[in-house]
């Protein structure tokens, strides 16, 4: 979980650090639609117990109907449930206020910084391959890449092609809670990626590379 360490060692917009066990026991649970934890206020320093109804869960399952015959369509319906779900939880827990990235942010409550969207999303795919929704992915451990704007660590939750053993990275960062996921090979995620319509690309122009990730 080396990504973790790295990542939070540049969240210092974000008011606290959480235990690195706690960060663990998080990743590693065996998540279910009746109980499942979700990360907020930087390096999952606060965490929810959540559940969701058959009616929450109908929302996502909708997604996938009917069933993708792609890894390209899958990977679409992935997204859109990611951003589906960040809407439901937001609802509980106050996330729903969450802001793209990281810079400029710390005056705002419930945030998420890249370690709580790798980890939150992470655990929102995990319950899409638990309910059989993922036919033509695996997902793997998060990973992080060395340079942002400012040169800072920055992580994403990954998942790898059946067919091509291609991997991708899931990344909900880019964009306020709620929009779908952003999916793009890992090669160039990793050369540092950043959507041209996302407001991080305004919100970070002026941002002063001291703080954040």
């Amino acid at each position: 979980m080396s990504y973790l360490i790295a990542c939070l060692f540049f969240s210092f917009t974000l008011p606290a650090y959480a235990d690195l066990n706690d960060i663990n026991r998080i990743y590693h649970s065996t998540p279910s639609l009746g109980s499942f934890e979700i990360c907020q206020g930087g390096g999952c320093t606060h965490s929810d117990v959540l559940s969701l109804t058959p009616a929450e869960w109908d929302n996502v399952t909708r997604l996938f109907t009917p069933s993708p015959q792609t890894a390209e369509v899958e990977r679409a319906a992935i997204a859109q449930a990611i951003g589906v779900l960040e809407d439901i939880v937001g609802t509980k827990t106050g996330t729903a206020a969450d802001r793209a990235g990281t810079f400029n942010n710390s005056g705002y409550l419930h945030q998420q910084d890249c370690n709580d969207e790798a980890i939150n999303s992470t655990t929102y795919m995990r319950l899409m391959q638990q309910a059989g929704l993922m036919q033509f992915h695996q997902i793997l451990d998060t990973r992080t890449r060395k340079f942002f704007l400012t040169g800072w660590p920055h992580s994403a939750a990954v998942i790898k092609e059946d067919s091509s053993q291609a991997e991708y990275a899931v990344d909900s960062w880019f964009y306020d809670n709620g929009y779908p996921a952003t999916i793009v090979p890992m090669a160039t995620w990793k050369a540092g990626y950043i959507p041209q319509d996302s407001p991080i690309l305004e919100r970070n122009d002026k941002a002063e590379p001291v703080n954040g990730e």
